[in-house]
């Protein structure tokens, strides 16, 4: 049944009116950064939920990939796309949209010739009445988190990084109402928090991603008038209010003025990053390589193994250019701002010599889920251009009794005589009576069900028989609470699935190459920076920094390698524009490599 609600919420701030007509940028537009210069802005944030930490033990932030309850937007600014966006969420979960005219909200959603989707009702769909800035809503809504792993379902808010938009940063308690859930608050000196949601990815089990900006909004002297932290202190606000026990955090990139990592990557599960990519050497590609290297040599996944990488293009525009200092630079196109909604990923695309490709590579990590793509670059409604996308205006607020179900993917294998051991972490609040897990080596074939035994710690293991070499293997995990609730994954079971294959032969090894530094990244160098070395021996070595006059700037490495590929890195940022070589020194062999220094 259609269901509007207009909820009234006084705000005691003033904010600057914008109409649909002129959306601001996910950025700071003209007129804002007039404003601060004129000191025209808040002094201080209103008060609408809890400051103080949720109360409850084992608190869980959860992942995006995990079921819920609602998608939240704002309809303003990009009615075309928000209407493709309400289409296909609403087959999933409830949408609830903010809006400043709830009647013109709806006319629009069920006029059938407008925003290229036809509505005869708005089932699932509520609107409600409320104020606010901008369509960004990634970045200023609450996020779900769970106290006891999988209960007490609660919002968190931060300080909204953007000064000038004072009813976003309220907006929050209009979901928290409409659902009736408690939200809890950052905005207490000294844990007055600013940050933002399109620079916050986790996985779901206390592990969170982030650039570096998260460190500089809230460094002494922030234009936000919040206490300066250290990222000590910071960690430990995340801990205490998000659950957040690992806070891995990266190097800005040069030419995403925004600094936000759903810009270019994305967590597909517990150990799977999908990472924009660029050409060779082009745009923000070699900070992101050298960013990804840096949480690969240093950060593994939940279950202590090397994250896995999937990369995805980053287009250029129809002309030609790509992201760049320069006036005439192309927008930050990109393939990562998706949003899950439930069994239906949702993720912006551009034109079709990028798109067949990047939709491809989507069904090929998701199988089963349903992939949406809308048009963000070449219609009327470029929002790519405003610095954001599909994932940039959207939330999600999870269910309030999530069946939990963790499983790292079972590898490729050669063994054709053992029995593969499938083991799920599988929690819910009123317990788990059952589980099942389904395997099959056809896709045309039927699933043949396997129980699964309890083995401690919420952990259920079953085993999928031996099978003859070439063969490939499909199977999921089904988990039934006490309460009867029941639940797949991957969630779109049984289209969806993991799979892996078993191999006839032995795969061999490439012989390493020479002893050498093989291509350091970025190059100009300002901040992270990786050096990848190739191993044929194990080698006691001394790696260093020089700079011209050949004097040694900085000792980077001392001590034995083992055989293989040895990635190091240093922070170029501390150094003065020059140029530099990296020298590595073994017992019988000194090389060199060139680098550029570029201080920011």
């Amino acid at each position: 049944m259609k269901k509007i609600y207009a909820l009234g919420i006084a705000l005691a701030i003033s904010s600057f009116a914008y109409s649909q007509e002129t959306p601001l940028p996910r950025g700071y537009s003209q007129e804002e950064l007039e404003m601060i210069s004129r000191g025209d802005i808040p002094t201080s944030y209103s008060s609408r939920g809890i400051a103080t930490p949720p109360p409850y033990p084992n608190l869980r932030s959860a992942a995006e990939w995990e079921e819920i309850q609602a998608l939240t937007i704002a309809w303003t600014g990009y009615p075309g796309i928000l209407k493709q966006i309400v289409a296909a969420a609403r087959l999933e979960t409830r949408v609830l949209i903010l809006s400043e005219d709830v009647q013109a909200t709806e006319n629009y959603l069920l006029s059938n010739n407008i925003g290229g989707t036809a509505f005869s009702n708005l089932d699932n769909v509520t609107i409600i009445d409320g104020s606010f800035d901008s369509i960004w809503m990634r970045d200023y809504a609450a996020n779900p988190v769970y106290g006891n792993e999988v209960d007490d379902l609660v919002l968190v808010d931060w300080i909204y990084n953007r000064i000038t938009r004072p009813n976003d940063n309220a907006s929050p308690q209009f979901f928290a109402d409409e659902l009736g859930l408690e939200l809890y608050e950052i905005t207490e000196a000294p844990e007055d928090l600013v940050n933002t949601g399109g620079n916050w990815m986790t996985d779901g089990f206390g592990t969170a991603f982030a650039s570096e900006l998260i460190l500089e909004e809230n460094q002494p002297g922030n234009p936000y008038n919040v206490t300066a932290k250290t990222e000590d202190q910071i960690d430990g606000i995340v801990n205490e209010y998000l659950g957040i026990d690992r806070y891995i955090k990266m190097t800005v990139l040069p030419y995403d003025e925004i600094h936000h990592i759903d810009m270019h990557m994305k967590l597909i599960d517990e150990e799977t990053l999908l990472v924009g990519e660029y050409p060779d050497g082009i745009a923000d590609g070699p900070q992101i390589n050298a960013n990804i290297e840096y949480v690969l040599d240093n950060f593994n996944s939940k279950w202590g193994t090397p994250y896995k990488v999937v990369r995805i293009p980053m287009p250029d525009s129809q002309s030609g250019l790509w992201p760049s200092s320069q006036p005439t630079a192309a927008f930050y196109r990109t393939y990562t701002n998706a949003v899950f909604v439930n069994n239906t990923v949702i993720l912006p695309t551009y034109r079709e010599q990028y798109d067949t490709t990047a939709l491809r590579i989507w069904g090929e990590i998701l199988p089963g889920y349903n992939i949406v793509g809308i048009d963000s670059d070449n219609q009327d409604e470029p929002i790519i251009s405003a610095s954001g996308a599909i994932h940039c205006i959207t939330h999600s607020i999870g269910v309030s009794d999530p069946l939990l179900i963790s499983h790292q993917a079972l590898a490729d294998t050669e063994d054709t005589q053992n029995p593969y051991s499938v083991v799920g972490y599988i929690n819910h609040r009123s317990g788990i009576s059952q589980a099942k897990l389904f395997w099959k080596t056809s896709l045309t074939g039927a699933y043949s069900e396997v129980s699964m035994t309890s083995i401690g710690d919420n952990n259920w293991q079953g085993f999928i028989p031996a099978q003859p070499a070439g063969t490939t293997v499909y199977y999921y995990i089904q988990g039934e609470s006490v309460s009867g609730k029941v639940q797949t994954r991957p969630m779109p079971a049984p289209e969806g699935y993991w799979d892996f294959q078993v191999m006839g032969v032995t795969i061999g090894v490439d012989e390493f190459e020479a002893f050498e530094i093989k291509k350091v990244f970025p190059n100009p160098a300002s901040a992270i920076t990786c050096i990848p070395v190739q191993f044929n021996t194990s080698s006691e070595v001394n790696l260093s920094l020089i700079n011209s006059l050949g004097q040694e700037v900085q000792s980077l490495y001392n001590g034995t390698v083992p055989v293989g590929e040895k990635k190091f890195f240093f922070d170029a940022s501390p150094f003065s524009s020059g140029v530099y070589h990296i020298r590595l020194s073994t017992e019988d062999k000194v090389i060199t490599y060139p680098l550029l220094i570029q201080s920011k």
